[in-house]
């Protein structure tokens, strides 16, 4: 498939997070593509070399650092913004030095990302002066996500979880799509 769209690799074992920021590349005109470990990713990198990746530190049992290495082997020109819960110097370091564009910590969104792909190398992180935080708003978004993907997609049982009944939990979710 031949396609003039940038293309993205997000590696992140958050799949709830991983769809967001697919969802919001995709919304912004790029073509996008998500991978929760570093076997699949390195199958999307074989199948199509992306532009720019998100790579997650911790990719479950895998270690973030090792995949951004071997995308740069297979996509040489490939921008990557390492994605972290974890931000320490040693690894924001180590990872510019493999390679990675940037290192952001989480939370971050789609904007903060493509901010930190398209600044110059060498100029200011892309990294806000004051870290955001998501408004309540948003933070009950991802929380009811979470939850929702861990009962399997089932309203009622997400909705018994949440303590609310599961008209009020379907009233929320068609509000927000």
């Amino acid at each position: 498939m031949t396609t003039s769209a940038e293309h993205i690799l997000v590696a992140d074992d958050d799949p709830t997070l991983s769809r967001h920021l697919v969802r919001s590349f995709v919304a912004r005109g790029y073509s996008a593509v998500s991978a929760d470990g570093y076997e699949r990713a390195m199958e999307c990198v074989a199948e199509r070399a992306p532009d720019f990746a998100v790579v997650d530190l911790m990719l479950g049992s895998d270690n973030g650092l090792d995949l951004v290495r071997d995308v740069l082997r297979a996509a040489v020109r490939a921008q990557i913004v390492v994605l972290t819960g974890y931000g320490s110097i040693a690894t924001a370091v180590r990872a510019v030095r493999l390679g990675a564009k940037d290192y952001l910590t989480k939370p971050a969104n789609a904007e903060d990302l493509l901010r930190a792909f398209r600044h110059p190398a060498g100029s200011e992180s892309a990294q806000p002066a004051a870290p955001t935080r998501p408004t309540l708003a948003e933070a009950e978004w991802e929380h009811i996500q979470r939850v929702l993907d861990d009962c399997s997609g089932n309203i009622t049982h997400a909705a018994d979880r949440l303590g609310l009944h599961r008209r009020s939990l379907q009233r929320k979710l068609n509000r927000r799509r």
